[in-house]
């Protein structure tokens, strides 16, 4: 190619660069003239238009301090992107609502509900209870009726029942209001039950799904306090209450006996003999949830057992893999070493792969049975069946996954070291051992002291380690929750999910904020006695 070719080139490649450059910042000047104005105003209405939906939804169910944080929220988006003079805000309050809707709301959430006895069984507002025991205390009467039963709507698309009497062949048509015969003739029957009523429409199909929980607790009231209820989607049965609720006293009287049951400031009706009615419903404790951890052997024994335990797997977890990240990368850190390229590469390996696929593969590598792990060394050795071969486990595979992050780094903080201050060592007559514990080592905890702190608090909380490959496994001799390769995090899973005869959210709040204080406290000891290490510089 001649030189005039190779000069007519230059410029060329010169303009489309510069056109290159020049399109941000054209983008910029045509959505900042009306095009940008218009999308600001469509967006702006979508944003409002979804407030009002959500405004109305919330102003029905009576959630008024929802709809208030609502309100104010959409006000100050308005005023932020509408407003010149609010320019800051238009970067500041997108960030800010989403550290308010993922990190605030949730702590402040959390709290809450530690303080609490939100669990199975009391999940419901006090008046929802009410109802609830009012409809479980429904029984059978003696000789009651039994009915042939279809759901159906009426011409206003009210769910109603048609009622065919067994006994005499009588039909009625129940509502939440009343009782009320129709005429047979109005009514068809056939062998598989009611098959329909003039002016009326069967729920058939997908209708019967979408209504099975207001069917569930219709009821259609008969003579007293007697009311028919669906007993599955062809029958219903006339029952009767064994419980009276007595509004003025805030009381149950069960029928029967006259046994009382009286609020007992817990979240359910409670009788003298310590029996509750279901359900209860959600309401303060105070301080309770954490007198069952501190107090009942239940909770405070495999508590403090897995403490222990996560302490030492998240210790030996950081240290282990540190220990052998920085092995690695002095042995790699070493100028003209054949396929370095290489070698760092498979050691890098283990952390690009997501860590719930390797949980899962090495949850298979480690089975007992078919496992490669044993059939390959020929070993017999029960990795996640056995209380302290799981432990091993849990902890070798999480420095296999932990071991590149911390190779990566001591590689990085190693090259950043000054190679005057280790000759110089070395003149003073310092061995490799004397170097590398008095300079090297130092010099590389100031860079990677921070980070294994906040690794340390990571795999203190580490819940997929344990989750994917042992599940907490195997069960603890003491036949309780907490398995014996639980952490404290997994631990407040199977509270919260597979506590007792359901779930138990306050409590397992309660251990969530403990196991905030303790993080906390170990981290910042951490962080202050680490700031020791900044004299070295």
């Amino acid at each position: 190619m001649s030189t005039t070719a190779v000069r007519a080139e230059a410029p060329a490649r010169d303009t489309l660069a510069q056109t290159a450059l020049s399109l941000p910042s054209r983008a910029v000047a045509v959505f900042s003239g009306p095009l940008g104005l218009a999308l600001k105003i469509l967006l702006l209405a979508l944003v409002n238009g979804i407030a009002v939906w959500a405004a109305i939804v919330l102003a029905d169910a009576g959630k008024w301090p929802a709809f208030a944080v609502l309100a104010v929220t959409t006000l100050a988006l308005d005023a932020a992107y509408l407003v010149r003079r609010a320019l800051p805000l238009k970067f500041l309050l997108p960030g800010t609502l989403l550290m308010l809707a993922f990190q605030v709301i949730p702590i402040f959430y959390t709290v809450n509900v530690a303080f609490t006895n939100y669990s199975t069984g009391h999940i419901l507002a006090k008046n929802e209870a009410v109802e609830g025991i009012q409809l479980n205390s429904l029984a059978p009467l003696e000789n009651a009726k039994s009915y042939l039963m279809a759901p159906a709507r009426d011409a206003d698309g009210n769910l109603v029942l048609l009622l065919v009497d067994e006994a005499t062949g009588d039909t009625f048509v129940g509502t939440r209001e009343a009782l009320t015969p129709i005429e047979r003739d109005k009514v068809q029957v056939d062998e598989l039950g009611v098959a329909g009523a003039e002016g009326y429409t069967l729920v058939t199909g997908p209708g019967l799904v979408a209504i099975d929980r207001e069917l569930t607790a219709y009821t259609v009231p008969t003579d007293g306090a007697a009311a028919i209820r669906p007993e599955g989607l062809g029958v219903a049965s006339e029952l009767a209450p064994t419980l009276r609720y007595d509004a003025a006293r805030d009381r149950f009287v069960r029928i029967s006996d006259g046994v009382v049951f009286t609020d007992n400031d817990r979240g359910s009706f409670a009788a003298a003999s310590g029996e509750e009615l279901e359900p209860g419903w959600k309401t303060s404790i105070g301080f309770s949830n954490f007198s069952r951890i501190a107090k009942s052997p239940l909770v405070r024994d495999p508590f403090l057992r897995v403490f222990v335990w996560t302490f030492a797997f998240a210790f030996l977890a950081v240290l282990l893999s540190f220990v052998l990240g920085l092995l690695l990368a002095i042995a790699l850190d070493k100028p003209g070493m054949r396929l370095q390229r290489s070698y760092r590469t498979l050691l890098v390996l283990p952390y690009a792969i997501p860590g719930f696929l390797s949980l899962l593969v090495w949850q298979g590598l480690l089975n007992d049975d078919f496992g490669v792990v044993n059939r390959v060394t020929g070993l017999d050795v029960p990795w996640l069946f056995d209380s302290n071969w799981a432990k091993v486990s849990v902890i070798l595979v999480s420095v296999w996954l932990t071991f590149p992050y911390f190779f990566l780094i001591s590689l990085g903080a190693l090259q950043s070291i000054p190679a005057e201050l280790t000759e110089a060592a070395r003149v003073d007559g310092g061995g490799p051992w004397q170097v590398f514990r008095r300079v090297t080592l130092p010099l590389l905890l100031i860079v990677v002291a921070p980070l294994m702190i906040a690794s340390f608090a990571f795999n203190f909380n580490n819940f997929g380690n344990i989750y994917f490959l042992t599940g907490g496994g195997p069960a603890s001799s003491d036949q309780t929750t907490a398995g014996d390769t639980d952490i404290l995090i997994s631990y407040t899973y199977k509270l919260a999910f597979a506590s007792g005869k359901g779930q138990d959210y306050g409590l397992a709040s309660g251990v969530a904020l403990i196991i905030f204080f303790i993080v906390a406290t170990i981290s910042s000891l951490a962080f202050w006695r680490t700031n020791a290490l900044e004299n070295i510089r």
